[in-house]
């Protein structure tokens, strides 16, 4: 039997415990929020959505940065895999919040500031990157460009 929450993509949806992420400490801006699930936005896309269990208006879009930056390298501190009851990073699921802008094509990923979420334990943290050859805004759709291009 799963658990009614109301969701900003698509209404009242029902959900299985399991998919209840813990952050404990939120995430940046939005501390008091400390569970969230993972849906998924559409078959034909790498988006999903980060909603908040208790908040149906608070939603994030949420993209793998390996979608678009294929060589995306995870810098991670040790005190932050110890917050997500991790050991090691290659186990974890990483995600870049997405903003969209009044025009799409100018959207952007947060790659200095990515979501991690140890899958077994059920815990998520957002983290800052210790690498500094990421930014804030990564413009997505430029990314994707770079790999058509060098696959092409």
């Amino acid at each position: 039997m799963g658990i009614l929450i109301q969701t900003k993509p698509y209404g009242e949806i029902e959900v299985d415990e399991k998919q209840i992420i813990s952050f404990p400490e939120g995430i940046l801006g939005f501390d008091f929020i400390k569970k969230f699930i993972i849906l998924d936005a559409d078959e034909n896309t790498p988006f999903k959505w980060m909603q908040a269990y208790s908040e149906p208006d608070l939603a994030f879009i949420i993209i793998q940065p390996v979608y678009f930056v294929p060589d995306y390298e995870l810098l991670v501190s040790q005190s932050d895999l110890e917050a997500v009851e991790s050991e090691d990073k290659d186990k974890l699921l990483v995600f870049s919040i997405v903003t969209i802008p009044a025009d799409p094509a100018e959207m952007t990923a947060n790659l200095q500031g990515p979501v991690i979420i140890n899958p077994g334990k059920k815990i998520g943290r957002q983290i800052i990157s210790l690498s500094d050859k990421y930014k804030v805004k990564h413009k997505i759709l430029d990314e994707m460009k770079k790999i058509e291009q060098k696959e092409g």
